[in-house]
């Protein structure tokens, strides 16, 4: 494989990983909203969740690998997996390391949950909430398409679609319909038939 290509095959990837962590996460703050509506069943948006969590685990996969084997980033196995121990841009790798190892103790005790339990599950899974900026900035940083128009459009989609989803998600928490949106959240539309039969296949709300 050649040296561009490599190059093309780690930007590429990561940049598709950031787009498809954005949407995980945004999904995972729908998940915990419980959200659901006429044409789209709850139960929907957590597995929409899991199917794209697992894609953007893959290209994670892709843009590591890619990153270790490209010889201009000279990344190495060990600056791939200990943060800031690159020499190529050291923080900004740094925080895509560490934005990784978060992510894989989300998958982790995500794998592991009837283990753990609940309540550990939880606490940990707060951490894609720490693992997303990281991210993000890992890409803004070590990127070299940032002066690009088109990529200043994706990062600025993936960060306000994160943003927007968080204001939606504290304003249905605090403002005085809350406890309405809860109802409709738990099912009084009909959903408690849906939930007897996909509820061994729907992730609990976090």
């Amino acid at each position: 494989m050649s040296t561009q290509l490599l190059w093309f095959a780690t930007r590429g990837s990561g940049i598709v990983s950031m787009m498809l962590f954005s949407l995980v996460v945004v999904l995972g703050i729908l998940t915990t909203m419980r959200w659901q509506s006429a044409g789209w069943p709850r139960f929907l948006t957590a597995e929409l969740h899991r199917t794209i969590s697992l894609l953007s685990v893959a290209f994670i996969v892709a843009h590591i690998v890619t990153s270790i084997l490209d010889p201009f980033a000279k990344l190495g196995i060990e600056a791939a997996v200990i943060p800031f121990a690159s020499s190529y841009r050291p923080l900004w790798v740094g925080l895509g390391v560490l934005s990784m190892d978060l992510g894989i103790a989300v998958l982790v005790t995500s794998l592991l949950k009837a283990r753990i339990g609940q309540r550990a599950w939880r606490l940990v899974h707060w951490l894609a909430y720490a693992s997303w900026p990281l991210a993000i900035l890992h890409t803004i940083g070590s990127g070299s398409d940032n002066g690009a128009a088109w990529m200043f459009a994706i990062d600025v989609v993936c960060i306000g679609s994160v943003c927007l989803a968080l204001i939606w998600r504290i304003l249905a928490s605090r403002g005085p319909n809350a406890g309405a949106l809860e109802e409709i959240a738990t099912g009084a539309g009909g959903m408690n038939g849906v939930r007897g039969v996909t509820g061994a296949r729907r992730a609990p709300g976090r």
